[in-house]
This record gives structure tokens, C-alpha cells and sequence, in this order.
């Protein structure tokens, strides 16, 4: 299997960091073997595989909707550090 190619300064480049040569030295192999094992990987025959975007069956467990009585105005705001005209006071946050 060939070794797989990529340039380290131009990936540093685009990930926006600068190594040290070390670092370069290390990464490189580091990415090499990431990608040698990738390569290994492709070797498999999936044909039979039917795709899946989780290795899991994904189930949401939520209740149901049901309507049922809320905090009234005044308990939502009993705590509240500032109120007013049955609202919460909060600080300006746009400049």
C-alpha cells in the first residue's frame, strides 16, 4: 500500500497553527497512520451494508404533549432581582 500524501505546512495553514518542526514531525505520523488506516478501511466489501447515519437505532424519549396549568405571573417572578408591569427586568445588551 503506498504511503499516503499530504503537505503538513499546508494543512497547519488551514487549521490557522503553527507548529514547531517537532510538532511537525510528530503530526505527520500521527496523520500518516490516521490515513494509512483510512486507506485499510476502503479495502472492506460494504456492498451488503446498508448505509446508516448512526451505529445505533436514534430514539427520542420524550412524553407526551399534554396541557396542563403553568406558573402564573406572579410565581415566575417572585425571585426575579428586577420586575416590572408583570415582566423580568434585564440589562441592555446591545451597544
Amino acid at each position: 500500500m503506498a504511503e499516503p500524501q499530504f503537505n503538513i505546512h499546508y494543512l497547519a495553514h488551514l487549521a490557522r497553527i503553527a507548529l514547531t518542526p517537532d510538532e511537525e514531525t510528530k503530526l505527520s505520523a500521527q496523520l500518516g497512520n490516521i490515513l494509512g488506516y483510512i486507506e485499510k478501511l476502503k479495502e472492506l466489501n460494504v456492498s451488503n451494508v446498508e448505509p446508516t447515519a448512526h451505529a445505533v437505532p436514534m430514539i427520542n424519549v420524550t412524553r407526551p404533549d399534554e396541557v396542563r396549568e403553568s406558573l402564573s405571573c406572579e410565581d415566575a417572578l417572585r425571585n426575579a432581582p428586577a420586575k416590572a408591569n408583570g415582566l423580568f427586568i434585564v440589562p441592555k445588551i446591545v451597544e
